[in-house]
């Protein structure tokens, strides 16, 4: 039984799999050791995911754990940040310290995307993260940096970037009416939101669905088109391959597609594959 996990910053894909078949799948929100606490940690895997288990699957889980690989992919999973995530795992599931695997998203993206083959693998969604791939392992990558530094082409980012459109001039005054008005925000909300309170990244991404709905506004698309070129320029073009297609996962690359094939051709790239989320692709690549 393995145990599989693809983390975001928002939200954790969970799926259970006997053999090569998966048997159970939830969700819980994303856990990122380097934006959260182990006590936060801690609460999610007992307050939802155990829960779920117990609420759908307790009998195969109690009779399976002690023999479950634990195969956990997430933003922020590197160095010292990663050893205390598999102990948090290790402790909260109550399995075997060596059956608990922790490694990148990044590298979920490669299987998911690439599967044997070289390619460039990317995400695009809360946060942003590309990387050259050999067809086993990650050659290169170029640091992403976060949404303060970096994190082009990110929901994050594309969230900041309206922002700063909207309270700068750079929108049609009705569409930033529309905007107060539909989400009951203001400028002293938004500056809490963003300086005072945690998770500043998902509440900057959690503008997209807006985005999204009103892409028909010219201005407003050139955003989106120039935060997708901004993510090839700073990050991918690092990679000198444009040879190879450009492979993407995740919701913002999902559901800007258009946008974000229109800025790779600016930028003399061919977006390959785009997937919502890595988890089908991950599961029959890693088990093959």
């Amino acid at each position: 039984m393995t145990l599989f996990a693809d983390s975001g910053s928002t939200k954790t894909d969970w799926c259970l799999v006997s053999g090569r078949q998966p048997v159970f799948s939830c969700h819980t929100q994303g856990i990122n050791p380097a934006h959260q606490t182990e006590e936060q940690i801690r609460n999610i895997l007992v307050r939802e995911l155990l829960m779920q288990f117990r609420a759908n699957v307790a009998e195969l889980w109690h009779e399976s754990r002690g023999n479950v690989d634990v195969r956990f992919y997430g933003a922020g999973c590197r160095g010292e940040a990663a050893k205390s995530l598999k102990a948090i795992l290790v402790g909260c599931l109550s399995v075997a310290d060596g059956k608990v695997f922790v490694d990148s998203d990044l590298m979920a993206a490669a299987h998911a995307l690439c599967g044997g083959e070289e390619g460039i693998a990317c995400i695009l969604g809360t946060g942003a993260n590309s990387c050259l791939f050999d067809g086993e392992k990650i050659v290169a990558n170029i640091s992403p940096l976060g949404y303060i530094l970096g994190d082009e082409g990110s929901g994050a980012v594309l969230g900041k970037l309206f922002l700063n459109a909207v309270f700068k001039g750079g929108l049609p005054k009705t569409l930033c009416e529309e905007f107060f008005e539909s989400t009951n925000l203001d400028l002293d909300d938004i500056i809490r939101r963003v300086y005072k309170e945690p998770l500043a990244n998902r509440f900057l991404a959690s503008l997209s669905p807006f985005i999204y709905k009103h892409l028909d506004v010219p201005e407003l698309e050139a955003i989106v088109v120039e935060n997708f070129k901004a993510f090839f320029v700073k990050n991918v073009d690092r990679y000198e391959r444009k040879d190879l297609k450009v492979n993407v996962v995740g919701s913002v690359a999902h559901y800007y597609e258009k946008q974000l094939v229109e800025a790779a051709r600016q930028c003399g790239y061919t977006v390959g594959k785009i997937i919502k989320s890595p988890m089908e692709g991950l599961v029959a690549n890693v088990l093959k």
